[in-house]
């Protein structure tokens, strides 16, 4: 099929000779006056992913050079600016801090006496976003996973004593736990959320035997180096910090014994039983804890590029269907051992891009608008823990109960013709059956998650609005292919293993720039049928994300 001379008239004509008499129930959709064109894609996505923007790292040149294409192509369309000062622009300002070399420092002191741990052979931290120099001492309390999930019978810090304290845990949490629920509660910040408000002034995490099959410590510590972001909030604050931690640290699997001398079970034990799976409970330890360290602050700012359509319906076009991506990268590598240290991120997520500016195309070219308006937000700072997204979602340029649902583009892959897309959340509100006919009116099925043990739900931009109440999705290309030869699974997993995150992300992939047409005719029928429903998508009754989020 030719995905140049496959246009939206071309779709709906279909969909009402192909449904009989059920086409007199098809909403009536004014179609675009363009096609859907591979080339326009292709032209994006070779700019966006060019050596000469550098990886696109949050803050550099290269990723304002992005912008600037961005914003242009938003202009070239005539597309309203929806940012700051009647611009494309919201500019966000992060605190980068650096851990001094050389100046953390870590002891545990029991009945054995004091053991000093190695930095980074033994542990790793990071420097404080509030203090140049921390320093904390303090008695131990192991509290198990530190997870807190009163919906499913969990609260480890039942009967425990953390005030004034540095509470230790293992990493991740209780198998039992559905993975995108338990991806949220078994988070750092969840963590971390729960010390501080019971007044724990630290917190350790220890790496374990389980965690090390996953992913090495040795791996986690070759990024320890890498500064840190935190978006400021109005009042120069880090947002989400929690000052009252005043150091944590992430231990080696083989270099936490000390914590646990005199202690009613030793770390040998807990593992053992976090490897079968069993309920593992906190207790006190007989330990004090000293961490110290001293910190760097530098302060960038990097704009997300927000526009909109505006709606044709007189009522609904005060609501917005907000379409989004992440323009960021992770831009030069320090490390390895490559002669190619640009990380281009052609598919994480110059794609993903690419495909948001070929719809805002099609959109804007519709003779009538959808009923409610579209909003586009290309966000900064995701490679840095979605923070750009997460400014917006906190200082919405537009009300926050106007945006009825976020559908999120990140890292199409788009290096085979495929069959189905997957839409992480989509089992949560009522985008799932939207989805679902949406991606059936051009003969693409909606797939369930392909992989839920990675829990992508809570991984990309779209989370910041689920934070907020709003109902959204994550649409990735499925693991199905229209070619018998090709399986989509190998693939993602080949992408994952050898290019994710590294310098071979770039042009010379075999991009298939037909998948990408199709995908953005995906995309674009996913936003419209939210824009011209009369009912708002809505939560799931009882989902876990609906009731801890929605207002």
């Amino acid at each position: 099929m030719n995905f140049k001379r496959l246009t939206f008239t071309g779709i709906i004509l279909g969909l009402l000779v192909g449904c009989g008499q059920q086409a007199v129930h098809q909403p009536e959709i004014a179609a675009p006056t363009s096609t859907v064109n591979p080339e326009n894609i292709k032209a994006h996505l070779e700019f966006l992913a060019d050596d000469t923007l550098k990886g696109r790292d949050t803050g550099s040149s290269g990723y304002q050079i992005a912008a600037n294409y961005v914003k242009s192509n938003f202009k070239q369309l005539g597309l309203t600016p929806m940012g700051e000062g009647r611009g494309f622009e919201q500019q966000v300002t992060f605190r980068k801090t650096f851990l001094e070399k050389d100046s953390a420092s870590l002891t545990i002191k029991s009945s054995n006496g004091t053991v000093e741990l190695k930095e980074l052979d033994h542990f790793i931290t990071s420097g404080s976003p509030i203090e140049t120099n921390s320093m904390l001492e303090a008695e131990a309390v192991f509290a198990g996973y530190g997870v807190i999930a009163a919906d499913f019978g969990y609260d480890d810090y039942k009967d425990l004593d953390v005030q004034g304290k540095v509470v230790v845990v293992l990493t991740g949490r209780p198998d039992d736990l559905p993975s995108e629920e338990g991806a949220h509660l078994g988070s750092s910040k969840e963590k971390l959320r729960h010390a501080a408000e019971r007044g724990a002034v630290g917190f350790i995490t220890i790496h374990t035997p389980k965690r090390e099959k996953v992913r090495t410590f040795e791996k986690t510590a070759s990024y320890a180096s890498s500064p840190r972001f935190t978006w400021l909030d109005q009042k120069g604050e880090p947002y989400g910090h929690q000052p009252t931690i005043k150091g944590a640290a992430y231990l080696h699997h083989d270099h936490g014994q000390a914590l646990f001398v005199d202690a009613d079970r030793s770390l040998e034990q807990l593992f053992e039983d976090d490897t079968n799976n069993k309920s593992i409970k906190g207790f006190a330890l007989n330990t004090t804890i000293k961490l110290s360290t001293k910190s760097r602050h530098e302060e960038i700012t990097s704009p997300n590029i927000i526009a909109m359509i505006e709606g044709s319906d007189e009522k609904l076009k005060n609501e917005y269907v907000v379409f989004s991506g992440h323009l960021d990268h992770i831009g030069v590598s320090e490390h390895g051992d490559h002669e190619d240290k640009i990380n281009n991120g052609a598919l994480d997520n110059a794609s993903g891009v690419s495909i948001l500016l070929e719809t805002a195309r099609l959109l804007s070219s519709m003779p009538k608008a959808p009923k409610r308006s579209i909003l586009f937000v290309v966000v900064t700072g995701e490679e840095k823990g979605l923070l750009g997204s997460s400014y917006f979602a906190n200082n919405p340029t537009v009300p926050l109960m106007s945006m009825v649902a976020n559908v999120n583009l990140d890292m199409p892959l788009i290096l085979y013709p495929f069959a189905d897309v997957v839409a992480f959340g989509s089992t949560h509100s009522s985008l799932g059956s939207i989805v679902e006919t949406a991606a059936n009116k051009i003969d693409i099925s909606l797939s369930p998650d392909p992989m839920p043990e990675q829990a992508l739900f809570t991984r990309s931009d779209h989370y910041s609005f689920v934070k907020q109440g709003i109902p959204s999705v994550f649409l990735m290309t499925g693991f199905k292919s229209t070619d018998v030869n090709i399986d989509g699974g190998k693939v993602f997993g080949d992408f994952l293993k050898n290019h994710y995150h590294q310098h071979s992300d770039q042009l010379d992939l075999p991009i298939n720039y037909e998948a990408a047409a199709k995908f953005v005719q995906v995309n674009m029928m996913i936003g419209l049928e939210i824009a011209n429903q009369e009912k708002r998508p809505t939560w799931n009754k009882g989902d876990f994300f609906g009731n801890t989020f929605a207002m």
